[in-house]
Formats: structure tokens, C-alpha cells, sequence
């Protein structure tokens, strides 16, 4: 069997690299993501299908579509140190992404200081990513222990999610603040796992799990931007 390295056994220069190397993935999963938004909305085809799902409880159909895209790209690159296999989850789970952002990204686009908002929301998004990224690599405090309060807020979340769509409530300003929190907790928890669950060879892996949290704050950020216009 081929022997892989943890990044928790190699030395401070040595994890420096694969830090860069890990947030180099997350920025190019940022463009690529862009990238594929925008030709997705250029496509009508694909916008009518998107927002078609986000209405009433088809939501729920498109919600179970992206967690199952989702959880297979992420098994899929975390659990594989083969490189391609990587970068084929992290495709996965960039265009999963792109494709449920669809309706509120349309939305945007469509308001009077939408172009603006999404802006503003990507700018303060990434501020919040990078300081939160930033306290645990510099203090090099271990985060893991968050890993059970994330889960349970996860599945709260997702229960008051169904919950909203099968009984028609709007779930409002203050769980959209709950799902930030949870959102920075896990910014918090991956960068915190960027030494203890990964090989060397895995950066691209690592990236997927941060990317994901990324985008997760940019979610509830765009939509508290766009519920106050």
C-alpha cells in the first residue's frame, strides 16, 4: 500500500504550502463558480427549469438533488487521493452549486440594485471568511469539537427548511442570522481540519470542504441583502 502523509506530521514550512495551495483551490472555486453562473443564466433553458424548482415544494425536490450531488462530490474527492478524482468532485460540487444559486442570483439581477447587493454581500462574505480562516491559522487553535454542535444545527436547519416549504411559512431575517452563525462555526471547523483530516496529497479535497462553507455564508448574507431592499 502507498504510504500518505498527513499534513499533522510534516513540517511548519512544509503545511504553509499546502495551506496556499488549498485557499489557490478555494479562489479557483470562486472563479470557476462565477464562471459557470453566468452560463447558466445565459441559458434560458436552465433558468426556467431552476426557478421552477424553487417554487413551493418542488423546493424540496431541488434541495434533496443538490444535497445528493453534493454529498457524492464531497465523498467522492475527500475520501479519494486520486488527483482526477479530486478535481471531478470539486467540478461536481461547483456546478451543483451554480445551478441552486439560479433563482436568487435571477432575482438579484432583476431588482433595481441587485447587481450592487451581490456585490456588497460578495465583499463582506469574503471578509468574513477570510478573518474567520485567518483566527485559526494564526492562533492554530483546534476547532474539531464543533463538529457535533454544526451537525445538530445542520439538522435543525434542514428540519425548519421542510418544515416552512410543506406548511408555507417564511422562516425570516433571524434564521437566516442562525444559519450565518452556523456557517462561520463551520469556516471555523474546516480550517481547523486542514491539519488533523488530511493527507498531503489531499489539498484539493480540503478546498471543497472550505468552498462549501463559503458559499453557505454567501447564501444568507445575499438573501439578507436582498429581504431589506
Amino acid at each position: 500500500m502507498e504510504n500518505y502523509i498527513q499534513v499533522s506530521s510534516i513540517s511548519e514550512v512544509e503545511r504553509v504550502e499546502f495551506y496556499k495551495k488549498t485557499y489557490t483551490h478555494v479562489a479557483f472555486g470562486v472563479l470557476a463558480f462565477i464562471v459557470v453562473e453566468y452560463l447558466m443564466l445565459s441559458s434560458e433553458f436552465l433558468v426556467r427549469i431552476a426557478l421552477s424548482l424553487s417554487q413551493g415544494k418542488m423546493w424540496l425536490l431541488m434541495l434533496g438533488g443538490f444535497m445528493i450531488a453534493t454529498t457524492y462530490a464531497e465523498r467522492m474527492a475527500i475520501k479519494s487521493h486520486d488527483r482526477n478524482k479530486q478535481y471531478l468532485g470539486y467540478l461536481i460540487y461547483i456546478i451543483a452549486q451554480a445551478f441552486i444559486f439560479i433563482p436568487m442570483i435571477y432575482m438579484a439581477m432583476s431588482m433595481t440594485d441587485g447587481p450592487n447587493l451581490i456585490k456588497q454581500a460578495a465583499v463582506l462574505t469574503l471578509s468574513l471568511f477570510t478573518g474567520l480562516s485567518a483566527v485559526v491559522l494564526f492562533t492554530k487553535k483546534d476547532f474539531s469539537f464543533m463538529k457535533r454542535f454544526l451537525t445538530i444545527g445542520f439538522f435543525i436547519a434542514l428540519g425548519l427548511v421542510v418544515a416552512g416549504v410543506l406548511f408555507g411559512f417564511n422562516l425570516g431575517l433571524w434564521f437566516s442570522v442562525g444559519m450565518i452563525i452556523l456557517a462561520a462555526g463551520s469556516i471555523l471547523y474546516q480550517t481547523s481540519n486542514l491539519v488533523n483530516q488530511y493527507s498531503t496529497d489531499q489539498y484539493v479535497s480540503a478546498a471543497i470542504g472550505l468552498f462549501a462553507s463559503l458559499m453557505l455564508l454567501f447564501w444568507y448574507i445575499l438573501s439578507i441583502f436582498l429581504s431589506r431592499d
